[in-house]
């Protein structure tokens, strides 16, 4: 199956006319069919988005499906711009099974299977193992496009104002020719896996020159590399395929760090992929998800057998176990990196170390991250099953609003719903990955719809009690007669 920028040709038969299929399915089940969120001002929107990756996209799918008609979302990078996938993303294919659905919302002809065996074909689908990252962000691209979805670009969120009980967010973006303000009524922060703190090179590797670090979240100049002898710490799915295509750009050494003494190989995810668990664990009781979420983060995910595989057999790869990182420096124009078991001597360092679950760290929440209610706030862990990255998530209510940790500290926060990985440890992986889209997305639009309802109620009340169109439009004898009688 292709996986490059021109894997959709212009006007492709066969995906225009499964869009059209597509839209035609949605008109059968397009009940019912009036909006009824109130309005509430000139340009307040009933909900802005943040984030117009996959989890954005479905989220205003599912809101616009219910009828709520006031809704964007809102994404930094620019129109036409490439998506996470074809970004800092650098595997080759998704890690997720090729059947999974979500983005679909239950719509065959929106499912991944109906896009590329409408571009491929049949025999191609069959025969494909996973589906290719890029050719992912092709789907996400057609979603947008068959959907019509409103999306605005290169707007990147930067303040959350707020000015009393019951007033609409104040949402303030940086744009290309300067700051503008929306105001929302719901504030969703779909913003992938750094949205809940964000990456930064590590100590010591902080204390090392620019040109000489890279971090597997951010810019790594690979062409840069070639004829270089890389170093990446860590084991994770992207530690490999940074080094994977460092060595395919040339470099001439990839040696690899691992912590732990062992190489996982068990993936927990693969377990997680029933409907049991993403659909139904953020109801159970604290101590149960904190146990469920605290096993998953500790056993870890394996990296990808087709990543291993990118490595494993070339000479230049070289892998070292139990070998945390206990000093850094520069010696001699090498970087020198020491570790129990020896030194390793490197021209470029690349650190796979993940993101930092610190709320204070995002630009947008960090004036009132103390306020927000932690699960280390509501929940000590048994001796052995401590875990501080789940410690620092949002305690989420079921709608995946925030809350906060004291009475009038920030009331405003119920206003705003986190689905991206810091909601993880309150609702499992539903919302924050592929697989858990499909439940986790819809109990989101359910729990926002619920609210506009419930804010709404009284004058939803008025509504009925002054509705007063006829269906019955037609002249009654009954009546006739009873009027003369009169």
């Amino acid at each position: 199956m292709p996986d490059d920028s021109a894997s959709i040709p212009a006007g492709h038969p066969g995906l225009a006319a499964l869009a059209q299929e597509a839209r035609r399915q949605l008109e059968l089940l397009s009940y019912p069919r009036h909006p009824w969120v109130p309005e509430k001002g000139e340009g307040v929107l009933d909900v802005a988005i943040i984030g117009a990756g996959q989890t954005g996209l479905v989220t205003a799918f599912g809101l616009l499906r219910e009828r709520v008609q006031r809704v964007r979302v809102f994404d930094a990078a620019p129109a036409g711009g490439a998506g996470v996938w074809t970004t800092f993303a650098r595997m080759k294919t998704l890690r997720t099974p090729k059947h999974v659905t979500g983005p679909d919302l239950g719509i065959p002809a929106l499912t991944p299977r109906a896009f590329f065996t409408a571009r491929d074909g049949a025999e191609a689908w069959d025969a494909l193992n996973k589906i290719g990252r890029v050719d992912w962000q092709r789907y996400l691209d057609w979603l947008e496009a068959t959907l019509e979805l409103p999306v605005t670009h290169g707007h990147r969120l930067i303040r959350i104002g707020h000015t009393g009980t019951g007033e609409p967010l104040e949402l303030t973006f940086l744009t290309g020719s300067g700051e503008t303000m929306v105001r929302a009524r719901k504030l969703v922060l779909a913003t992938g896996m750094d949205g809940m703190g964000g990456w930064a090179i590590p100590a010591p590797f902080d204390q090392l020159p620019a040109a000489r670090v890279s971090h597997t979240s951010g810019h790594v100049d690979f062409g840069a590399l070639a004829g270089r002898r890389v170093l990446v710490v860590g084991a994770g799915a992207s530690a490999f395929d940074n080094l994977a295509t460092a060595l395919e750009a040339g470099a001439t050494q990839g040696t690899m760090l691992v912590r732990r003494a062992k190489m996982p190989r068990v993936n927990p995810f693969r377990w997680m992929e029933q409907s049991g668990f993403l659909g139904q664990l953020y109801a159970m009781p604290d101590a149960l998800r904190w146990r469920f979420m605290q096993h998953i983060f500790a056993l870890n995910q394996p990296p990808p057998q087709e990543s291993w595989n990118r490595v494993a057999s070339d000479p230049r790869f070289d892998l070292h176990m139990a070998s945390p990182v206990l000093a850094v420096r520069e010696e001699n124009d090498e970087v020198v990196v020491t570790t129990p078991r020896g030194e390793h001597r490197t021209d470029h360092v690349i650190t796979g170390t993940g993101t930092a679950f610190d709320l204070a760290l995002r630009p947008e929440l960090a004036p009132f991250a103390r306020h927000v209610l932690l699960w280390r706030d509501v929940y000590t862990p048994p001796e052995g099953q401590e875990f501080p990255v789940l410690g620092a998530c949002p305690y989420l209510r079921d709608d995946f609003s925030m809350r906060e940790n004291a009475p009038g500290a920030a009331p405003f926060l119920t206003h705003i719903h986190m689905i991206n990985y810091g909601s993880t440890a309150s609702m499992g992986l539903s919302g924050a990955t592929i697989s858990g889209m499909k439940y986790g997305t819809l109990r989101l639009v359910d729990g926002i719809c619920r609210r506009l309802w419930l804010e709404d109620a009284e004058a939803h009340l008025d509504s009925l009690l002054t509705y007063a169109e006829p269906e019955l439009t037609g002249d009654i004898p009954q009546e006739s007669i009873a009027m003369a009688a009169e």
